[in-house]
């Protein structure tokens, strides 16, 4: 926190005041992740409805395509994350992925109906998300002070997170206003992910950091191999199991929309506006879970949210209430998503800070696609409510057993103080 140290006219010291100070370069990044986030919501709020009723295609070729996503981008974070930590150009690297997302807009309707090219479509547009994150992540983490990245990181999602509930809105007023044009979203949609990386190009400062010298007959510090080097550290090695793990046994987004959908009994009209719901209380809930992470330590705090997770899958095997269900699902991502990378960041030397996050976030997105499957499977063979129930046991199981490996780092992560001279 930042502190006021000058004194009154009688001598006497004030009392401290807390600072909601911002870098402006997290406020730069913040604003273009809100406005590819009304692009890419107005695309994903759309596109089951335009996939299976529009152009007819079958569940398993819609859950063919919903999985390439996901396998996509965990394998080109590592390759983004390594480009960017070696040429030190991490905002050209998040530049390119979101170039690449706003060119697929208009390539859906270039594909018409072809599976194959719908699936190349997509697999482009997760390529620009996974080229993206850990460079956008990393430019955060290095440019806010160490004792505040729970902050920054709350405003970043913050701001994220109001492009999440605009895109729908905006989604939905498009196909209300022309009738069900679809190609008008994508239109749209393609247009504002432009103006998304024009504020990148305009507004975002890179950071770069001095590299190390490489010893003789060593390879570069930015190597794949440097990066993967990473994992010898104990700490980091263990966020990166304890993220793993943990998102094995998390139930994907969807699968709790149409849990609530089916045992609440919601008209499938409003099926895609209840992703608004966790939205709105991420929204509200950030930016203080961010601060509370700096202050009282950020690994508690990323536990408490999955906790707040399991209290959610609890109520969807009892009584299903929504708004219960949506604020606490909301709850776990605003203590998990950013305060996640805070707590990794400042294990992480600054000139492998991308490599480091993509490594965590791809073990994270590699994990959570196996929980789809697995939940699938289970739901498939024994009903949804069996299924809930061995998730819910298994994150129980799993946070406890997180809390144990990861205490003793708790105080390490939460205050380590920013750098002497560093610029923000």
């Amino acid at each position: 926190m930042y502190v006021s140290a000058s004194r009154t006219a009688d001598g006497a010291r004030p009392r401290p005041r807390l600072s909601w100070a911002v870098p402006g370069n997290v406020l730069a990044l913040g604003a273009v992740s809100l406005v590819t986030d009304i692009s890419s919501e107005m695309v994903t709020a759309v596109l089951p409805l335009y996939l299976t009723l529009f152009l007819g295609l079958s569940p398993l070729q819609f859950g063919l395509l919903d999985g390439l996503s996901f396998g996509v981008t965990a394998l080109v974070r590592l390759a983004g994350g390594n480009l960017a930590d070696r040429w030190q150009r991490r905002k050209l690297i998040a530049g390119i992925g979101y170039g690449l997302s706003a060119l697929c807009k208009p390539a859906l309707l270039a594909a018409g109906g072809s599976v194959a090219a719908l699936g190349a479509v997509i697999a482009v547009d997760r390529t620009g998300k996974g080229l993206r994150t850990a460079p956008r992540d990393a430019l955060i983490s290095l440019s806010a002070p160490a004792g505040k990245l729970g902050q920054a990181f709350g405003v970043h999602r913050a701001m994220d997170t109001v492009g999440a509930l605009l895109g729908p809105l905006v989604a939905f007023a498009v196909l209300t206003g022309t009738g069900g044009a679809y190609d008008v979203v994508f239109v749209v949609s393609f247009c504002v992910a432009v103006l998304g990386v024009l504020l990148l190009v305009m507004y975002v400062r890179d950071r770069r950091t001095p590299l190390p010298a490489p010893l003789p007959a060593r390879r570069p510090a930015t190597s794949p191999r440097a990066a993967l080097g990473l994992l010898r550290d104990v700490a980091f090695r263990r966020v990166c199991v304890v993220a793993a793990v943990l998102g094995l046994v998390t139930v994907g987004d969807a699968f709790v929309y149409l849990l609530l959908q089916k045992r609440g009994g919601i008209d499938t009209v409003y099926f895609p506006l209840l992703s608004i719901g966790t939205a709105a209380v991420y929204l509200l809930l950030a930016v203080p879970v961010g601060r509370l992470a700096d202050r009282l330590g950020r690994v508690p705090v990323f536990l408490a949210g999955h906790v707040a997770l399991i209290a959610a899958y609890l109520v969807l095997l009892g009584p299903g209430w929504l708004v219960a269900v949506l604020i606490l699902h909301g709850t776990f991502y605003a203590a998990t998503d950013g305060v996640l990378m805070a707590v990794a960041g400042p294990m992480l030397p600054e000139h492998l800070r991308t490599s480091g996050l993509a490594l965590l976030q791809t073990g994270q997105a590699t994990t959570r696609l196996l929980s789809s499957v697995l939940f699938g499977a289970v739901w498939t063979m024994w009903g949804s409510t069996q299924g809930l129930a061995v998730m819910a046991a298994g994150l129980a199981a799993c946070v406890l057993g997180a809390w144990f490996a990861m205490r003793r780092y708790t105080v390490r992560t939460a205050v380590a103080p920013p750098r002497v001279g560093r610029r923000t």
